[in-house]
């Protein structure tokens, strides 16, 4: 009897070690061991090794997303600027070179021969370039813009209350973020608009603001990153506030370098047609300006030819 009472507390042991050893930050790690360890698939064969305790590094996490839907695994299911040197991404997902730390390399090709400069958010700040391209550094974010909309509510929303609202939420989400770092919370009732400016002094290299929004990005956008399928939903006066959309703007320690190879085809249509008109008005005031000069040179010939 006392065999068997020993063996079922053994099982009970080992299931409570089991239930706890897991990744509440990164619903697709694998954990296991005592001391609990847990990785992420990155790679055939390449395991990425987690801190669970905190949130995962963007480029590890982008990592793990492309690995996962490179084999067909689950990943998504759907796929005003503050300053002028702010800017979004454009170009979505890729492949990213990581730091052993879990920060980007500043030069990023997706394992193509087509390379480009990021910031420390992964997010391409200068044009592409071959592999011969030089990025001399990871340029460091340290404003980003949460634009956020949220779905019809009952009854006003006072903006001092959202305010408080979506720090503490923040706070609470994202690992204890620093709710000093948000700056600035906007509100817009008829617009249903949110815009949260988040801002860490420049050359602080402790917070990282990046991690944060590409977490909030996944709870707004497609799933929750956390193994806690709840999303980011900010509660004001006891009605939780469901985000639809978002938008982040990044706002670098250096402006970003596009330069026209950045810009869409239908903008330098739109500038070489501006520019063939310039040219053309020029040459036909030119036409103009000599016809009438030829008019006058034959007048005063005539003038001076005897009767």
């Amino acid at each position: 009897m006392k065999m068997w009472i020993v063996l079922v507390l053994v099982a009970l042991a080992a299931g409570a070690s089991a239930q706890s050893c897991s990744c509440d930050s990164m619903k697709w790690a694998t954990c296991d061991g005592n001391p609990c360890k847990c990785y992420v698939m990155v790679g055939d064969q390449m395991k990425q090794t987690l801190d669970c305790s905190a949130l995962i590094p963007k480029c590890f996490l982008m990592k793990a997303e492309m690995y996962r839907a490179k084999k067909g695994l689950d990943t998504r299911t759907i796929g005003g600027k503050p300053v002028e040197t702010a800017f979004v991404d454009n170009d979505g997902i890729y492949d990213p070179e990581c730091e052993n730390d879990g920060k980007f390399k500043a030069k990023q090709c997706n394992n193509t021969e087509e390379c480009w400069c990021v910031n420390s958010a992964g997010v391409r700040r200068t044009d592409k370039g071959d592999k011969n391209l030089k990025c001399e550094k990871l340029v460091e974010t340290y404003w980003v813009r949460l634009q956020l909309t949220h779905k019809p509510m009952n009854g006003k929303m006072d903006e001092s209350k959202m305010t408080a609202a979506i720090a503490d939420a923040i706070n609470k989400r994202y690992g204890n973020f620093n709710k000093d770092l948000v700056k600035k919370v906007e509100y817009d009732e008829d617009a249903r608009m949110i815009v949260v400016d988040v801002m860490k002094p420049k050359g602080d290299r402790k917070n990282d603001l990046t991690q944060m929004a590409y977490y909030m990005e996944k709870d707004v956008k497609v799933l929750p990153l956390f193994k806690n399928q709840d999303k980011f939903e900010p509660v004001v006066n006891g009605q939780k506030v469901e985000m639809e959309n978002i938008l982040v703007y990044y706002v670098d320690e250096e402006a970003p370098t596009f330069t026209m190879k950045h810009l869409t085809g239908g903008i330098i249509a739109v500038i070489v047609v501006v520019v063939l008109a310039v040219v053309a008005g020029l040459l036909l005031l030119f036409f103009f300006r000599r016809r009438q000069s030829q008019k006058y040179n034959k007048a005063q010939q005539r003038e001076m030819d005897p009767m």
